[in-house]
């Protein structure tokens, strides 16, 4: 059976409204590629700043665990203290006329000091945070690729510039922009913890290299703060 639908013969105007769209459209994807470009690899330049600063490289953070090794220790009872102590008491047993003291020889009430937990916690609290950015880091270095390959995909000015609005609006509603400025903040934080914990480390050490840095943890923080604040 022949098919009889009718079908309207296209106009030279329905012609000059499609090729003015698609100008249109091809103007929309020229500007929004420079906006979204530029964009993106600013994101991509921060992360890699960051990345190389607080894990790739291992710059800071392999810094505070060489930190960490030495300080946890203080969290613990010293182990050859107990050895030598369990050796004492079995040398009492054996000779109950010996000169050592039975009071004094184990104590296991032991208490880490106020110093060495702030140290360590501060300590902590830093790394997990470094780690964090380096992680938070890479995960917007490969979205930022990411967005790149899927707006360049298309071939249809159409298409690319429907790609276009659903990814930024996208990006709007995520709080992108907050999240990329937020990781700085962080690393940041990272590093104040860490000169803090370096105070507190110092303290049963030698309280003039404590005085110091924390003078030196003042001044950097207040220049910090006097630079965000302008």
């Amino acid at each position: 059976m022949k098919d009889t639908t009718f079908v309207p013969p296209r106009t030279d105007h329905e012609e000059l409204g499609q090729l003015a769209s698609a100008k249109l459209w091809a103007v929309y994807i020229s500007e929004a590629e420079k906006y979204d470009k530029v964009l993106v690899e600013g994101w991509k330049s921060d992360m890699e700043g960051l990345l190389i600063f607080g894990a790739q490289a291992g710059l800071f953070s392999a810094s505070l665990t060489a930190f960490l090794i030495e300080s946890y220790r203080s969290l613990t009872p010293d182990q050859g203290a107990i050895t030598i102590a369990i050796l004492a008491q079995i040398s009492l047993q054996l000779d109950p006329n010996s000169d050592i003291q039975s009071g004094a020889i184990i104590d296991s009430s032991f208490t880490p000091s106020s110093s060495s937990l702030a140290c360590n916690t501060l300590w902590f609290l830093s790394l997990g945070l470094s780690l964090s950015c380096a992680l938070i880091a890479t995960l917007v270095d490969q979205w930022a690729r990411d967005f790149i390959q899927r707006t360049e995909m298309r071939p249809s000015p159409v298409i690319r510039a429907r790609i276009f609005s659903y990814l930024y609006f996208g990006i709007q509603r995520f709080g992108m922009h907050t999240v990329v400025e937020f990781i700085p903040f962080l690393l940041h934080l990272s590093l104040l913890f860490f000169f803090g914990g370096l105070v507190a480390f110092l303290l049963p050490i030698n309280r003039a290299l404590m005085v110091g840095m924390a003078a030196l943890l003042c001044l950097i923080s207040a220049t910090y703060i006097y630079l965000t604040l302008l």
